[in-house]
């Protein structure tokens, strides 16, 4: 475990109130989750997960004929499709298109690609101001924080943070009515939509068929900032295509609920190119910036590439009791969680955090809920297991590695394997260094006074 990535741990677990405020946000998500894909509210929930995960698969294994085929009928409805590598090919398009049109102001909706490529800073050094226009984003910007969560990226915030951010940052009074706040936030935001120059979006499905670009959002932000400007970009990762438009329907119904646990959210967008003539809204050019990014090293890997089937829900964060202790930012990028865990050592390389996949308990929340069954806890397995090949060959985690060859060799010996336990039960417990956050939550149960095989040998002697 790096320093960096023990060190945020340690601050988050030693803060009551951010533990209280993580536990409270996830808690209630799930609690919303659990009510709208009950039996009763949905009867054919796990049957549209199965339908989900066989058209995820489908599309993630002929990704290139799809990609293709998006991409013609984009260009047939007027659009530009943008293909990038890295990060820096995706700054170079926006920064080029903004160049063009002597654009100086940009809009943009909530997008975890975006924030993967850090377009905001990196369109700040060349003199553009872009300006996050959800609430929560817009929030973490006057912060300059990073998303703390795929959906709800200040779910670490109180309303009295919120209060202070405005008063620093906007110079309006102190003011903890969350309604008035958002008020506040409203104000200043429309005046960015009504001189935007650019607008900039992300993508939650990118359809085949018809080229057309799929946002689900609730605060109605997306939409001004893909209508309002001439110019709208949407920013996608190769891995959000679906083939058909028929599709969607299976998608709606299962990422709202896993989300924010709506049956549906309250806007859902289809963009499919600049307005045609006699329309009076919407942009009049229209780009779509194809993301790799690390994705098509994971393609080629068949056991690990269903981490390309997230629609980016937020579900495993959750329920995971891993996330819910340690928070989003103890996450060394910007997706945190189950999906975090396994997505970025595999876009980054493992010697980006090696601890990462065993930040896990391997209970399985992740992929009970996993709207596509991603196979979280089987992804995390195989990462441990390449960690530890690395280590073999650096020679590290010899002390794991004893450990582990100590029990196995009390595992076959079964006498010598009920003497240790019984010796066991009689040492205190003494909660040292990690160990001492995670009993400050639980207490452990009494060992009891007799071992199961001491009473399955007094019961077979009666």
């Amino acid at each position: 475990m790096s320093a960096r990535f023990d060190q945020k741990i340690s601050e988050t677990l030693a803060d009551p109130r951010l533990q209280l405020a993580i536990y409270t946000a996830t808690g209630r998500l799930m609690s919303h989750r659990k009510a709208v894909v009950s039996e009763d509210a949905l009867p054919e929930y796990q049957e549209l997960r199965t339908q989900a995960s066989a058209i995820k698969r489908h599309t993630i294994e002929n990704l290139d004929w799809y990609l293709e085929e998006f991409e013609r009928n984009v260009i047939a409805h007027g659009g530009h499709v943008h293909w990038c590598r890295t990060a820096t090919d995706v700054a170079d398009v926006v920064l080029g298109i903004a160049k063009q049109r002597g654009a100086r102001l940009i809009v943009k909706s909530k997008s975890m690609t975006t924030e993967e490529v850090d377009l905001n800073e990196r369109l700040s050094h060349h003199g553009l101001e872009s300006v996050e226009t959800d609430l929560g984003e817009y929030i973490l910007q006057l912060m300059h924080q990073t998303p703390y969560h795929i959906v709800a990226p200040a779910l670490h915030l109180t309303r009295q943070d919120v209060a202070k951010v405005f008063e620093d940052s906007l110079g309006v009074p102190h003011d903890i009515v969350i309604e008035n706040q958002t008020l506040t936030a409203r104000g200043v935001l429309r005046e960015k939509f009504l001189n935007a120059d650019i607008g900039i979006s992300g993508a939650n499905f990118l359809i085949a068929d018809s080229g057309a670009v799929t946002i689900v959002e609730n605060e109605g932000n997306a939409r001004l900032s893909t209508s309002a400007p001439q110019v709208h970009i949407a920013i996608a990762g190769i891995e959000k295509l679906i083939p058909r438009a028929q599709d969607l329907a299976t998608f709606l119904k299962l990422l709202a609920r896993s989300a924010t646990g709506q049956p549906l959210s309250v806007y859902t967008s289809f963009l499919s190119g600049p307005r045609k003539p006699g329309e009076v809204d919407g942009p009049t050019e229209f780009h779509v910036v194809l993301l790799d990014g690390g994705r098509t090293k994971l393609l080629a890997d068949a056991e690990k590439r269903e981490s390309l089937h997230c629609i980016r829900c937020g579900a495993c964060l959750n329920h995971c009791p891993v996330y819910r202790k340690i928070g989003g930012h103890s996450f060394p990028w910007v997706y945190s969680g189950p999906i975090g865990a396994i997505i970025t050592p595999q876009f980054h390389g493992l010697d980006s955090e090696p601890a990462l996949p065993f930040a896990s308990t391997l209970c399985g929340a992740c992929a009970e809920v996993c709207p596509v069954k991603i196979d979280i806890p089987k992804i995390l397995l195989e990462l441990r297991a390449e960690v530890r090949d690395v280590e073999k060959q650096n020679a590290d985690g010899q002390l794991e590695r004893a450990a582990f060859r100590a029990f196995a060799y009390l595992a076959v010996r079964p006498k010598l394997w009920s003497r240790v336990l019984a010796f066991g039960r009689r040492l205190p417990v003494w909660p040292l260094g990690p160990a001492g956050a995670w009993f400050s939550e639980r207490e452990l149960p009494v060992p009891a006074a007799r071992s199961f095989r001491e009473l399955w040998k007094e019961r077979q002697g009666r």
